[in-house]
């Protein structure tokens, strides 16, 4: 496997091209501005007058609606929802293509499961920054930057990969290093990432520890701090320099707990579950679930995030974080302004 660092990336690609990116939520914002300090021309499309625009603005960037973005742009970076690109481009993105322009996302979804399917004469390609975009925008102000994928589905013009590689650079994914896939892989990974470990396994067991602490008569302070508050502590001991260091950090008691009770919890059952998800994501059941649910007005999405949003561990959680503003102080997310 190569890595790719600033000194194989040509920056230079794209300082006679315009970058359009259309939407400017949390990897909109980032790309946008992270491009924009690395000396790129570029445009943001949003919604005219939406929040969105106005934060854009706000941010000082030419912004525009779609289809005026598409026209005066060479490379058009798709970072609207997964689920509003297909619109967006049947309706006005499609028709306002040339031949031999760069059409970019951050993500396979739509290519890979042919929701979107460019002519041939159009160069298609994907960054995939591994952080939520207000990470991806904290990094590169703190003069680092978080490692991206790569991928190339069309290339008629020939040097679309170093399109892609200048691209990353000009997010500031080069200075820790960059590394080439396709759009099958990182799909398929992404999806079962999120909803197996890193969203939806994690925030499942965050709650079922709360709930079987709190359920036993526990305080709900006590039991927030144990399996919520504490989650980051590990983590970071764990993205430091991974799970033997987080053990070599912790007691010895903590140690023999994690190697003797975790097995007990995440056990071969979970892994067939496991195995069951990335199944659906593999033939594609889950997007068909998830363009169904979109399409039908998101009942369910809406119902299960509105009885997260009520989980006592939400308001007690909002009640510690109160007493502990030094943690605080900095934040990754200010909703005002991305």
């Amino acid at each position: 496997m190569k890595v790719f660092y600033d000194e194989d990336c040509n920056l230079e690609l794209l300082r006679d091209k315009h970058v359009g990116i259309i939407g400017f939520g949390s990897q909109g914002h980032a790309h946008a501005q992270n491009l924009r300090d690395s000396g790129i021309n570029l445009s943001v499309a949003e919604i005219k007058d939406g929040p969105s625009w106005n934060k854009a603005v706000s941010a000082g960037l030419d912004v525009v609606e779609v289809p005026e973005l598409v026209s005066k742009s060479d490379i058009v970076m798709f970072l609207a929802p997964d689920t509003s690109q297909k619109e967006i481009y049947e309706k006005t993105v499609k028709e306002n293509l040339r031949p031999g322009q760069y059409l970019g996302f951050a993500h396979g979804f739509n290519i890979h499961y042919n929701q979107i399917v460019p002519e041939k004469d159009i160069n298609v390609f994907m960054v995939a920054p591994k952080a939520p975009g207000h990470t991806v925008r904290d990094q590169y102000e703190s003069g680092a930057g978080v490692p991206a994928l790569i991928a190339v589905h069309q290339d008629p013009s020939g040097n679309t990969k170093d399109v892609s590689l200048a691209y990353a650079s000009g997010l500031g994914s080069a200075r820790v290093g960059i590394i080439e896939t396709t759009f099958k892989d990182e799909t398929e990974t992404d999806l079962f990432g999120e909803q197996s470990v890193l969203c939806g396994g994690l925030s499942s067991l965050i709650l079922a520890g709360f709930e079987t602490l709190t359920e036993a008569g526990y305080p709900p302070e006590m039991a927030y701090f144990e399996c919520c508050h504490e989650v980051k502590l590990i983590v970071d001991l764990i993205y430091e320099g991974g799970i033997s260091t987080m053990r070599y950090s912790i007691s010895d008691t903590a140690k023999y707990g994690d190697i003797t009770r975790g097995p007990r919890i995440i056990d071969s059952e979970v892994k067939a579950r496991m195995k069951k998800i990335l199944k659906d994501i593999q033939s594609g059941e889950f997007a068909k679930e998830w363009v169904a649910e979109n399409e039908s007005g998101r009942p369910n999405y809406n119902r299960l995030l509105k009885e997260g949003e009520n989980h006592p561990i939400e308001a007690i959680g909002n009640t510690l974080r109160s007493m502990m503003t030094p943690l605080f102080k900095r934040r990754l997310v200010d909703k005002t302004k991305n």
